[in-house]
Order: C-alpha cells, then sequence, then structure tokens
C-alpha cells in the first residue's frame, strides 16, 4: 500500500521540516535536483539531443521550475524556459534582494545564468513556436495550491503545453502534480490539465492524483520523498494487490463457506423486468466461493435463473414469509440489484433489512436499495437510525456511485464530484457502516480507514457491473474460514478491479481477451475465478 496524503497534510509535513531548522530553500533546491536525475533517467535509453522546454508559473512550482532549468542547462543540456507572465519576471537591476522569496531566488539564479526564456503570449502563440523544439517538456505552472476553475491566461498557457509538446513528440514531466489537477480532490476544470507522461511527486503522494479525472493526466507517478514523515498519519491508502487467499480444509463441506441471500431481479409493472442483475450478482457470488446461494427474485425470472446457474435456489421476492424465513439461516444478504423502486419495493427492501438485522445476518445494500434508504432517511428516519446502529456492531457495506450517494445525502451530484474524500465520509457519518464510493479511483472507507483503488478500468463501466461486484463482496463475506482481510470489502473491490484489468491485457488467451470497448459484466465471473485461483497459489 502507498500512503496517500490531502494538501494540508502536505503542508504541515513540510511546516514540521522547516520548524527543526531546516532552509526551505535548500528544500526547492534538493527538490529540482532530484527531477533533473529523474528528467535524465527517463529519457536516457533514447537516442537525444537533450533538449528541454520547461514551463514556469508564479509559485513555489515556478521556483522548482527555474532551477531545473539552470541544472539541466549546467549539466549541458539546451534548455528554453516558457514563463506563463510578464508579472511574474523581477527586475534583474537589484540582483541581491534580501526579501527575495524561494520562487523568486531561483529565477534570479537561473536567469544570472543566461536561462533562455520566453514570456507566453496567446496572440504570439504561432510565432513561439520555432522556439520551442525540445525532447522533454517540464510543467512547473501550477503546484498543490491550485484548487480552482484556470484562468483564461493559465487555461491557454496548459492548451499551448500539450499543443506544443504533442508536435515535437516530446516526453511530458509534471512537477509535484500535473498544472490544472486539484491535488486534493483529483478534478480538472473543462479538460484543461496537463496530460503528463510522467508526475514527479514530490514531499509525499497527493491523493487526488489517483481519482477521479485526474487518472487520465498523471501517466506514471514517481515519488521524490525530499523530508522524513512517517510519523504523519496518511489520509488514505493507496491499493493495487488483493490479498491472498489460503487453502480450504479437505474436511469442509458447502456450508463451510456460507449462504449467500441475493434479494433483487424484481420485475415492475408496466415496466422492464431487471432479472439479470440478480442473475450477475449470483454468479459472481458463487465465483468468489461461497458454499450456497439463494436467488430471491421474481418468479419471471427463475427460469433464466435455474439456466444460468443450476446450483443455485431460487424464491419469489414476493414471497414475503419465504424469504423473511431464508434470510434467517444466510450468512450475508445483498439486497437492491434490480429491486424496483416502487412502492412494493420500498416495503420489501425495509421488511427484509429489518429482517436481517433481527437475526444478526450480515447486509450489503446497493443499487436500488440505496434509492429506497435515501427516502426512507426522510420518510422513516427511525429505520434509518436503527440500521445504523446495527450497523456499529454488525457488518453492513454501502456500495454507491456517485448519483445514489448524492441523493442519500439529499445533494446534488456535483456536490459529491467536487471532493469525494470528503462525501465518503460524509455519508458514513451519516448512515454508519462500511462504503464503497464507484467511480475511476473508487474509494473504500472501512473501519474509519480511507483506501483508494488502483485497479479496474474504463472497461467496467458498462450495465451490471455494480452488479458483479455486489455479488463477489457477498461471496467473500460470506466465507467464515476467510480472514479480515480476505473477507474485507477493499478485497473485493480490488478482485473485481483485477478481473476487468485481466480481460484488456494482450498477453492471456485470445478467447478471454476483450479489450474495454465492448467488455460486459456477463464476462467477468470466469476472470473472476481465474483471480481467485492466483490468488490461492
Amino acid at each position: 500500500m502507498i500512503a496517500l496524503y490531502n494538501t494540508e497534510q502536505v503542508y504541515q509535513i513540510e511546516k514540521a521540516w522547516f520548524a527543526q531548522g531546516h532552509d526551505s530553500f535548500a528544500l526547492m533546491q534538493q527538490a529540482a535536483w532530484q527531477c533533473v536525475q529523474r528528467i535524465i533517467h527517463a529519457v536516457q535509453q533514447k537516442p537525444q539531443t537533450k533538449r528541454a522546454c520547461v514551463w514556469v508559473g508564479h509559485g513555489n512550482n515556478g521556483g522548482d521550475g527555474w532551477l531545473i532549468s539552470h541544472y539541466l542547462q549546467k549539466l549541458g543540456w539546451q534548455v528554453t524556459t516558457v514563463v506563463m507572465s510578464a508579472d511574474s519576471l523581477l527586475d534583474m537591476d537589484d540582483m541581491l534582494d534580501a526579501s527575495d522569496s524561494d520562487a523568486h531566488k531561483a529565477q534570479r539564479i537561473a536567469r544570472q545564468h543566461r536561462d533562455n526564456f520566453h514570456v507566453f503570449q496567446q496572440e504570439a502563440r504561432d510565432a513561439l513556436a520555432v522556439h520551442l523544439a525540445a525532447d522533454v517538456y517540464v510543467d512547473a505552472l501550477f503546484g498543490i495550491g491550485f484548487d480552482r476553475a484556470p484562468t483564461a491566461q493559465a487555461a491557454h498557457t496548459i492548451g499551448a503545453f500539450n499543443h506544443y509538446a504533442a508536435q515535437h513528440q516530446a516526453l511530458k514531466v509534471a512537477i509535484d502534480v500535473p498544472s490544472g489537477v486539484v491535488a486534493q480532490t483529483g478534478q480538472v476544470f473543462d479538460g484543461v490539465a496537463i496530460r503528463a507522461d510522467i508526475t514527479l511527486c514530490l514531499v509525499a503522494r497527493k491523493q487526488g492524483l489517483h481519482t477521479k479525472d485526474a487518472l487520465d493526466y498523471i501517466g506514471r507517478v514517481t515519488d521524490i520523498p525530499l523530508v522524513p514523515h512517517s510519523d504523519s498519519v496518511p489520509n488514505a491508502w493507496l491499493l493495487s494487490q488483493a490479498y491472498p487467499f489460503a487453502a480450504r480444509q479437505n474436511n469442509s463441506h458447502k456450508g463451510s463457506y456460507g449462504h449467500v441471500l441475493i434479494v433483487g431481479g424484481n420485475r415492475i409493472d408496466g415496466s422492464q423486468g431487471m432479472g439479470g442483475a440478480a442473475i450477475l450478482a449470483a454468479s459472481s457470488a458463487m465465483a468468489a466461493g461461497a458454499g450456497k446461494i439463494t436467488v430471491a427474485c421474481h418468479d419471471a425470472f427463475h427460469g433464466a435463473v435455474l439456466t444460468s446457474l443450476p446450483d443455485a435456489m431460487t424464491l419469489d421476492v414476493h414471497d414475503t414469509q419465504g424469504v423473511r424465513g431464508l434470510i434467517q439461516s444466510a450468512q450475508v444478504v445483498a439486497i437492491g440489484m434490480g429491486l424496483g423502486r416502487d412502492a412494493t419495493a420500498e416495503h420489501l427492501f425495509q421488511a427484509y433489512v429489518q429482517t436481517a438485522m433481527e437475526h444478526q445476518v450480515a447486509l450489503i445494500i446497493d443499487a436500488d436499495g440505496l434509492y429506497h434508504l435515501a427516502t426512507l432517511d426522510k420518510k422513516a428516519p427511525d429505520f434509518v437510525q436503527a440500521l445504523k446502529a446495527y450497523a456499529q456492531r454488525h457488518s453492513v457495506r454501502f456500495t454507491p456511485h456517485s448519483g445514489e450517494a448524492a441523493r442519500l445525502l439529499h445533494t446534488e451530484v456535483a456536490s459529491i464530484e467536487q471532493n469525494r474524500f470528503a462525501a465518503i465520509r460524509k455519508c458514513a457519518q451519516h448512515y454508519g457502516g462500511d462504503w464503497l464510493l464507484k467511480g475511476a479511483g473508487s474509494l473504500v472507507l472501512e473501519e474509519d480507514v480511507l483506501y483508494v483503488c488502483a485497479v479496474g478500468n474504463a472497461g467496467l463501466a458498462s450495465a451490471g457491473m455494480g452488479d458483479v461486484l455486489s455479488g463477489v463482496n457477498a461471496g467473500l463475506m460470506a466465507q467464515q474460514d476467510l480472514d479480515t482481510d480476505q473477507r474485507s470489502l477493499r478485497q473485493a473491490v480490488l478482485l473485481h478491479g483485477m478481473a476487468g484489468d485481466t480481460l484488456t491485457q494482450t498477453d492471456i488467451p485470445a478467447t478471454w481477451r476483450i479489450g474495454q470497448r465492448g467488455l460486459q459484466a456477463q464476462d467477468m465471473p470466469a476472470v473472476i475465478r481465474h483471480e481467485m485461483t492466483t490468488l490461492s497459489e
């Protein structure tokens, strides 16, 4: 796991370092020198003419850029520096201004040694192009303080960087954070950000680099720690590998590995049926190793369930007495996948969740279950409070995407997307339990520890993938022979993402290889079994 920090924590790490008597400009020099070494290493395997184009902004990130220009030039590189705005240029008449900031000191050093620089002007963009041929483009425009839509000048500069770098087929290196990416949240405004090939992350890994829009802009991330911060508690952890599974005991039976009850797959009058959701969840729970599966769905889909999964049992989701009785014998109830959103479905949801609480059964609430939970939060707050209290003592997992999270918090999707890290914590504070906030760089909040999933791909953005994930979640959760990590919500998310990645790899059998476009939820269970086997070897 890689420790992730929010921007305030990074500032505190630096502040603590300076409080010990360390010089801030010396740290800037060290940062720039180590960035230069990484840049040289990144291009040393290629026939290069050692040409760099370094783009600098106003603050300390710009100061890093000026020093990078200086050091590269001292090492024999041909360097051109592009300044975002003339406002940031110093009056060089007074070369020894004692009031200089670190960024100003860096600029003076670079310019004293005849640094070749140009001020970017949008109206002279074409004329500037002839001066900017380079093998490496370095982005030192904005740092971690960037948190709003860029100004017109900034947007033009970022756009020009991307344009020129593509024109010259240059390696694009971002210093700390690609300019335009919000380090705290991963947000990019209006698609305006540097598209880096490499991000050299200074001091500590920023949490926003691994979720939301940032994933399309960061390239490969390399850490340059610079200062010790082992005493700092990370805000989150980056996960990229699932936990291995121990071999099963020979003396066991199906009951040893848990009974999962899938509640969903309904058919609403005047609407299409949703039996596929329950089938996908059930097949994935079985692929994850659950010993026994029952699907409580509309009886119109029983034939389809048994055709797809002859080893599953079925029950009519509207047979409240039968379903309630079955809940008592289950280890896990996963409810909501294709349950429907009408008043009858709401009644079934509330009744079955109440029964699970009465008999201390683990719960997974997804999809339409989350829809009803949001309704009941206003309509029946005592029920929601009882569920929250139950989640303090028993395992309850909620698995929304951003739209469902917005409804649960009675806000807009845009509010969730502005800061997914804050949103998932708000959900847990309000409803209790463990949470998954699905999306690019899915977030998992489990036992008050926050994780970011580093596996998965855009091919998983298709219908039914959430149902598959709920099934994997339930299948692992039901197996009492597994330890806490192996049964965890984060393990389910990792398995799901790893299976999706396997299906898009080029070095797997052609019969499995699908690619991101056209990847379907029904492709997943077989590969989930493969991942389970790989993790058990």
